[in-house]
């Protein structure tokens, strides 16, 4: 029920004022029965720009982090991403992704939209990183269609690190559904998710018009940490004891 209320009554209309979405092919989104939503990652603001157009109902799949935040504050932000139709998910550990793919193919059970980003994590620059194959694993199993999605202009209106959102012109395109029926029963062989995953991350770059990078997102921001962590200790060594 809540849901509802934020989608018609609070977040809706004022995520529609202040971006004011251009929405594109809203047409391939199914009505009825389930199906993947797959898009690129920019923006915390993502998470609710896109439920906020769909007239049906999207469930996403969410960090865990933002279930388990410490004291009232942290209570009310996890009862608000619930309410919200955000699904927990701990991405720690060797089981995370088959976590993942449980609860997405407990959505997908119920006829349900799933929304998922490949990426795995907000892209910190602006460009479409590698996906991971956990899409292409549930939409085998499910047998349902992948629909791409590119958000356009998130970026720019909420980088990641700013809380408040600026207006900037934002718009959201839906591709056509991938169907991927040809490959029922194959979702234990690596290089069929491998190309699945490829295809449907070349459609919502067809969309999103990104540059691409052919690495996880995960493992650059890492390693970009590390340059900045490695570089500071270069500038500010520190002083020994005596």
């Amino acid at each position: 029920m809540f849901y509802y209320v934020l989608k018609y009554v609070i977040l809706g209309p004022l995520l529609r004022l202040v971006f004011r979405p251009r929405i594109e092919g809203l047409e391939h989104v199914p009505a009825t029965g389930a199906a993947i939503v797959a898009g690129n990652h920019l923006s915390f603001s993502d998470h609710f720009l896109m439920p906020a157009i769909l007239k049906r109902r999207i469930t996403f799949l969410a960090k865990a982090e933002y279930f388990t935040g410490p004291g009232v504050r942290g209570r009310l932000t996890a009862a608000f991403f619930r309410s919200a139709g955000q699904i927990p998910v701990d991405r720690s550990g060797k089981d995370a992704g088959q976590a993942a793919i449980r609860e997405g193919l407990g959505v997908l059970s119920k006829d349900e939209l799933l929304g998922i980003y490949p990426e795995g994590t907000r892209s910190h620059d602006g460009r479409l990183y590698k996906g991971k194959v956990g899409v292409a694993v549930m939409a085998l199993r499910a047998g349902v269609p992948v629909i791409p999605c590119a958000m356009i202009g998130t970026f720019e209106a909420q980088p990641p690190g700013r809380k408040i959102p600026k207006i900037h012109p934002v718009s959201i395109r839906f591709g056509e559904p991938l169907e991927f029926s040809r490959y029922a029963g194959m979702e234990n062989e690596k290089a069929i998710l491998r190309a699945i995953t490829d295809e449907i991350m070349y459609a919502i770059l067809t969309l999103s018009e990104q540059e691409y990078v052919d690495r996880y997102a995960a493992v650059v921001k890492a390693e970009e940490a590390a340059e900045k962590a490695a570089l500071a200790k270069r500038k500010f060594p520190r002083m020994p004891l005596r």
